[in-house]
């Protein structure tokens, strides 16, 4: 069979992976504190059974595999349970309850792995021709539902999985261009690029499990965009399979040949085509990076430090800044500290602060992350620019690389954590938006009263959270965490904070998704974010494209038959109010009332277990 590997089907990441709190001595009372639920009696759930899945017949004919195994070969195209599911669905919340809930209501009938492009070409033209569905597959990570295909298809369902084509093909060293096929993972990507001394830059949260075809299909961003871009920008040449021959888009630095089709294809989500290739711009690896941390007194002088910084003549790669809350949670998840770095940690700073900006007011710090590259001169100007603005904004510059260390180690972890509050009968998930910087405070703001508004409307106690973590000269990415512990419906209770926090954004003039894609999950706000007669335009081009909709259809455009998510009475009526300050637990918090007992969201609850190696 096939050497392409995936995830787990029924989480993040690979088998034998995942989070544990023993060693992080503030988690499990944080938890507590944040949604009620006591880590320390709960029973974790453990790994589902395969065997107990329902998954539905395959439809694909034996004439049509046939067809698909004269072109990649035996080996590389099966019917086989498994691989259909774990070709289902991406890895959203939605996607791993239904999942582990035994509840797939359509899934491929088959699942491909082509060679190279001439072999996607001859896939694509067999499959409109046998007016069979595609849908493109890259590494599984998405998570507004762009990967699913809808219940009620009847005709036959191709996963077409680039997982074979993952080669740095060529460098064009003299203009920082890459051509790199579209199933090339990040890992692997970089791996290749750092051998001949360069970079992409470009590091999404889903970087170990996500390709470049993805991150073009959804219009990904990395933590490093403030310095490399967004995929947008990195992107430069594409091509993408269409029946008949592919669509080729040379790397050009720019061009005014009308209506541009390279952005056509970014952000399509497998809707215009299959993306086989991408130029890359790539840079040189940097002769220095550090990434230091700094902490603001509130998240109002924070913000606007990190305004002033996009104004300004520094060029950090990273400008991050968590709210009061996320910093709690994040002190939270901190190791046990021993001998000096304890002290140093639990009384000189806190001591340090105290004096800075009083005791009373510790519960609204908000730490930042700052990264620094190029070469040391260069690194050192940025940093001395920076941080003249920290201070300007009563920040505090004394705390070193220490915590930005791990935090760079521990970038790409936060999944597992959320297939862990899974486990314990709880959902932790996010919702992300773009806004200008005059919006951005007030955005923060609408979020955390609309998911207030639906726990109080759900009758539960749930949590919310935010950084800011890409800018633009005109403004800013909003991050949001939330998290609660199932009642009695996990999904519709999901749904209503989900939708409550999407609708938040579009009434405070936020964008419906800054880098998750659309998919199902966003479509529904669709059109009160690029308007009804966007949404009619871009209704012509898939029409007009894709006539018989073969390619992943049901993605990004609200369908027809979908209706809008009500508002709720509770988030809508304060929508715009200005959310209370959030208040962190205390280091050694008082043990709060007994959470409810956790239940795992599969309908069978597998014996409990710990995972092999953790995080």
């Amino acid at each position: 069979m096939t050497d392409v590997k995936h995830m787990k089907w029924w989480g993040w990441g690979v088998d034998g992976v995942g989070f544990h709190f023993e060693d992080k001595p503030g988690f499990a009372p944080f938890v507590q504190y944040a949604v009620g639920l006591d880590l320390i009696n709960a029973t974790r759930a453990g790994e589902p059974s395969f065997d107990d899945l329902k998954v539905g017949k395959s439809v694909a004919s034996a004439a049509f595999v046939k067809t698909l195994t004269a072109i990649v070969g035996a080996d590389n195209v099966t019917t086989d349970d498994m691989a259909r599911v774990v070709h289902t669905y991406g890895k959203s919340i939605r996607d791993l309850m239904r999942v582990r809930g035994n509840m797939i209501l359509r899934s491929p009938d088959v699942v491909i792995y082509p060679a190279d492009e001439a072999e996607v070409q001859k896939i694509v033209d067999a499959a409109v021709a046998a007016d069979a569905v595609i849908i493109p597959f890259g590494g599984g990570s998405n998570i507004a539902g762009s990967l699913e295909p809808l219940p009620e298809e009847k005709r036959t369902i191709v996963s077409l999985d680039l997982g074979r084509l993952r080669k740095v093909i060529s460098i064009d060293a003299e203009s920082g261009l890459a051509r790199i096929q579209a199933g090339a993972q990040g890992p692997d990507l970089e791996e290749q690029l750092n051998r001949q001394g360069w970079t992409i830059g470009h590091f999404p949260d889903s970087f170990t499990h996500s390709t470049i075809g993805g991150w073009v299909a959804t219009r990904s961003s990395g933590m490093q965009s403030d310095k490399y871009g967004d995929i947008a920008d990195i992107a430069r040449g594409l091509r993408v399979v269409r029946p008949g021959g592919p669509l080729v888009l040379r790397p050009l630095p720019s061009t005014s040949s009308g209506p541009s089709v390279r952005e056509m294809i970014l952000g399509s989500e497998g809707r215009l085509g299959v993306i086989t290739e991408v130029t890359a711009q790539v840079h040189r690896v940097p002769a220095k990076r550090d990434v230091y941390a700094y902490f603001f007194p509130n998240w109002e002088a924070g913000i606007k430090t990190m305004q002033q910084i996009s104004e300004s003549d520094a060029a950090p790669s990273i400008t991050r800044i968590s709210d009061a809350r996320e910093t709690a949670f994040t002190l939270a998840t901190s190791k046990d500290r021993k001998g000096l770095d304890k002290f140093m940690a639990g009384t000189v700073l806190p001591w340090i602060m105290g004096m800075k900006w009083g005791k009373k007011n510790l519960d609204q710090i908000c730490i930042s992350f700052i990264a620094y590259e190029g070469s040391p001169e260069h690194a050192k100007r940025q940093r001395k620019l920076v941080e003249k603005m920290i201070r300007a904004n009563g920040g505090l510059t004394i705390i070193g690389t220490g915590p930005g260390i791990l935090y760079d180690q521990k970038k790409f972890d936060t999944p597992y954590l959320r297939d862990f509050l899974l486990d314990m009968g709880a959902a932790g998930d996010v919702s992300e938006t773009a806004a200008p910087w005059s919006k951005l405070n007030q955005v923060h703001d609408a979020a955390y009263a609309a998911a207030q508004g639906a726990y109080d409307q759900i009758g539960i106690k749930g949590w919310i959270m935010s950084h800011m973590s890409h800018s633009y000269h005109s403004g800013a990415c909003l991050y949001f965490t939330f998290a609660f512990v199932f009642d009695k419906d996990p999904i519709a209770e999901y749904n209503v904070v989900k939708n409550a926090i999407q609708q938040s954004f579009v009434d405070n003039d936020a964008t419906i998704s800054h880098h998750h894609g659309v998919g199902v999950e966003h479509s529904p706000w669709l059109a009160e974010d690029i308007s009804p007669a966007g949404v009619a335009v871009m209704s012509g081009l898939f029409a007009s494209a894709d006539p018989k909709g073969n390619f992943n259809p049901g993605k990004i455009l609200p369908r027809a038959a979908a209706k809008a998510p009500a508002r709720t009475s509770a988030a809508a009526k304060t929508a715009t109010a200005k959310a209370p300050a959030a208040k962190a637990p205390a280091a050694k918090a008082a043990p709060a009332a007994k959470a409810p007992a956790a239940k795992a969201p599969a309908a069978k609850k597998p014996a409990a277990r710990k995972p092999a190696t953790t995080k």
